[in-house]
């Protein structure tokens, strides 16, 4: 193939380069900078196998040497993969980092958002009666296994008419409890006046149950 007289070049130049040249030439500068920059002994992703050749663990790829795998580390494909990863670390950390609280009360604290959620935490309702007093009461026990450090749940009373996932009942109000990266649940109970006397009403959270108990001012539940 004559390079020599292609259009645009030069006498002795050797032609206008291709496409395929052209790749070629880049592939090898990469490879050269990744030479002289890169330490293989630092890099997470490179492993030797018991077969003598080399493996990529982030992209799951063989290489027969060591330069092989320098070409593949600068290609499209694994700073890819790279970009991904660092994304997913960021996230993580984003996740479990601890909250710092000043003193705002259990309303007050804002709540953090871009929080991936991971389900609904199990829980457990019964009804409970005081023998001494007669009164009627709940009691919900909640499992929250993979809670973000430093975490504790939060409750809330609401009425029917603040919520909006169904038409608005006066008979009834919502206990609503909430831990990241939980979902929040919410309870249906009766709109009765709870009890809030002191030790009629009470959280415990011993990790990973967290449990919430109170009594209605009323004789019976319907």
């Amino acid at each position: 193939m004559d390079y020599q007289n292609r259009a645009g070049s030069r006498f002795g130049g050797g032609g206008v380069a291709g496409y395929q040249e052209t790749n070629a030439a880049r592939r090898e500068r990469l490879k050269k900078l990744a030479l002289e920059t890169i330490d293989l002994s630092k890099d997470p992703y490179f492993m030797k196998n018991h077969l003598g050749t080399y493996e990529c663990r982030l992209c799951l790829t063989m290489h027969a040497n060591e330069n092989s795998y320098l070409t593949h580390t600068q290609g499209k494909a694994h700073q890819t993969n790279l970009a991904r990863r660092d994304a997913m670390e960021n996230r993580k950390a984003q996740r479990t980092a601890p909250v710092v609280q000043t003193g705002l009360s259990q309303s007050q604290v804002p709540l953090r958002k871009n929080i991936m959620k991971i389900g609904r935490p199990g829980y457990k309702a019964s009804k409970i009666r005081d023998p001494e007093t007669g009164q009627f009461g709940l009691r919900f026990q909640l499992k929250y296994p993979d809670i973000q450090l430093n975490v504790r749940p939060r409750y809330r009373i609401m009425s029917a008419y603040e919520q909006r996932v169904e038409a608005p009942d006066r008979k009834f109000q919502y206990l609503v409890v909430a831990a990241e990266p939980y979902e929040s649940v919410a309870f249906k109970i009766n709109a009765h006046e709870i009890d809030r006397s002191p030790g009629r009403f009470w959280t415990y959270w011993d990790a990973p149950t967290y449990t919430i108990q109170f009594f209605f001012n009323v004789d019976k539940l319907s």
